[in-house]
């Protein structure tokens, strides 16, 4: 099961997790998010992170392309994670120079189909999150079960507020359909120490009761 760690603020648990197996970091390029990257790193310390097994993610929020671009080309960026509010034709525009993750914010009353059907052509994944004022890290997860009996079609991310404590529900989650476009579990606020700074230790535990007790594997590829 591919994991992604997402709002790092640190070069340290970027290595961390990176030892640990982790197979993507996020880094928020969004100024009003208590993890805005660049609060504590530089575009240089960004470029220098290399990992043997990570991947770098910039998570942008309704930002220009041509900005978007810079920070792609300036830190290094591996993958784009849109939390916005992209268009279609902003997606695509994207997905000309780097592999796009375009996110979906979720309410129980939501049609998950019709909201992603004007992207499924121009973005490479996607990420269902939870719907809140802010955009994304709210610590609180969506009714998974409005994906259930749906075909994707896609590899997307599961995100929102997923904890130590939801291995059994990502469990459940893998029984139905719709998991197998499941291509990654994205987690952030459940395993901090505060905004930012990670628990090393309960990712760690949460890796092994992730590869003990799950036999799902994907076969979906970058």
């Amino acid at each position: 099961m591919r994991i992604k760690v997402c709002g790092l603020t640190t070069a340290t648990q970027f290595a961390e997790l990176d030892d640990l197996g982790v197979d993507f970091g996020g880094f928020i390029f969004y100024p009003q998010s208590p993890r805005y990257v660049f609060n504590h790193l530089s575009t240089e310390d960004i470029r220098r992170l290399n990992g043997s097994k990570i991947h770098k993610v910039g998570v942008f929020v309704n930002e220009t392309i041509d900005q978007l671009l810079k920070m792609v080309d300036e830190c290094g960026i591996n993958m784009v994670q849109l939390h916005g509010d992209e268009t279609p034709h902003y997606c695509e525009k994207v997905a000309e120079h780097v592999t796009v993750i375009k996110a979906f914010r979720l309410r129980d009353e939501d049609d998950v189909l019709w909201k992603i059907k004007d992207f499924k052509e121009v973005v490479d994944m996607f990420l269902f999150d939870t719907a809140t004022p802010a955009y994304g890290g709210s610590g609180k997860r969506f009714n998974w079960n409005i994906l259930a009996g749906i075909s994707i079609d896609k590899p997307f991310l599961l995100s929102g507020g997923i904890g130590y404590d939801d291995v059994e529900l990502i469990e459940q989650f893998l029984r139905n359909e719709v998991s197998k476009d499941l291509f990654a579990i994205d987690v952030n606020s459940k395993f901090e120490l505060s905004p930012g700074i990670k628990n090393i230790s309960l990712i760690e535990n949460f890796l092994q009761r992730m590869n003990s007790s799950l036999q799902f594997h994907s076969t979906v590829k970058i």
